[in-house]
């Protein structure tokens, strides 16, 4: 599988769990020199809190696109150590 946005790769595995129709990729499969932290937070009542990557590619950010469990909830394990996209990235085989 493979995450693209703004004409870049930002992440690719043949390792991926799909949870609620997305794609949770390795964490080590992102490419770091496209993500920068971001403050935002969510939650979701069974995986619990989600945190957010900034996308920044050529020249153009992407706010909160890439999000990720740093410490999921009992029976969300399997997206533990990964990451997931959304807002215009496209995720394909």
């Amino acid at each position: 599988m493979k995450a693209t946005w703004n004409g870049e790769v930002i992440a690719e595995s043949n390792d991926t769990v799909i949870v609620e129709g997305n794609h949770y990729f390795p964490e080590t499969a992102l490419k770091r020199e496209f993500v920068v932290e971001s403050a935002h937070r969510t939650s979701c009542p069974w995986k619990g809190t989600a945190h957010y990557y900034t996308l920044q590619v050529n020249g153009t950010e992407n706010r909160d696109a890439v999000w990720y469990y740093p410490t999921p909830k009992s029976g969300a394990e399997q997206v533990a150590g990964r990451v997931a996209f959304w807002k215009g990235v496209q995720v394909t085989a």
